[in-house]
């Protein structure tokens, strides 16, 4: 069985830029909660700054929407690459 390449890059992208976006909105209403993951993020991910504001959750949720898709990727295309060779 094949992985769908594509199918796994935008669901990777959704998943974890879907997440550190949420998390970064959370974080703006509440500062405390989960500072310590955006901090550890933002060391990462170059002009986000651990989501102080609107912007820099929406910029920290960009970044984590391409990591996310290119993690998706590399990880489809390693798995048919495999899959392949043990069948």
């Amino acid at each position: 069985m094949r992985l769908s390449i594509k199918g796994m890059a935008i669901a990777g992208g959704l998943l974890w830029g879907g997440g550190v976006l949420f998390l970064g909105l959370i974080h703006v209403a509440s500062p405390p909660y989960g500072a310590s993951f955006l901090e550890g993020i933002s060391s990462i991910y170059p002009g986000f700054h651990g989501a102080r504001t609107f912007g820099d959750a929406v910029v920290g949720g960009a970044y984590a929407l391409v990591d996310g898709g290119v993690g998706g990727l590399i990880f489809a295309w390693l798995y048919n690459l495999f899959a392949e060779k043990a069948s």
